[in-house]
């Protein structure tokens, strides 16, 4: 099945990405690499959660937050390039959540986005990844997610 059908599959092709907050874009084309902006967990214009894990938001609700968050990356790259087909392969997912002092499952939380990247590209979505504590996120997020796709040669003319 190709990313576009799994995507639709998934309920996900209405979906947008979220608005620049500041000076930046959601995604930018390097030669044959995209690379997204820090998504946090926005749908439908709010944040799915806020605070720290474990204590504000609990393992599942943030491994759902990092689900989003790489929804919204994934939404941002399908916007500038037209088609998630056209990504050969998922090279790197960081993943930083707003954690407690002493809470060690960064990892348990990345896997909400790592295993929404498996589901959509298949063995082209294995990837490299980090799973990153932070004191603090913007908004009070609990998850920030970017990622960086290959996609085919011979990148548009500006």
């Amino acid at each position: 099945m190709s990313p576009e059908q799994m995507w639709k599959n998934l309920n996900l092709d209405r979906t947008t990405p979220p608005k620049p907050a500041g000076a930046y874009v959601p995604a930018k084309r390097a030669g044959e690499l995209v690379f997204t902006a820090g998504q946090i967990p926005m749908a439908n214009s709010k944040l799915v959660a806020t605070g720290k894990v474990p204590t504000d938001v609990p393992l599942a609700t943030a491994q759902a937050a990092a689900r989003q968050s790489a929804v919204n990356a994934l939404a941002a790259t399908r916007e500038l390039l037209g088609s998630l087909n056209d990504v050969s392969s998922v090279v790197r997912l960081n993943v930083f959540i707003n954690s407690t002092p002493g809470f060690t499952d960064q990892a348990m939380v990345a896997n909400g986005a790592s295993e929404l990247i498996s589901q959509v590209f298949g063995q082209a979505g294995t990837h490299t990844r980090c799973a990153i504590g932070a004191a603090e996120l913007p908004l009070n997020a609990p998850v920030e997610v970017d990622m960086i796709l290959q996609v085919a040669a011979n990148p548009p003319r500006l």
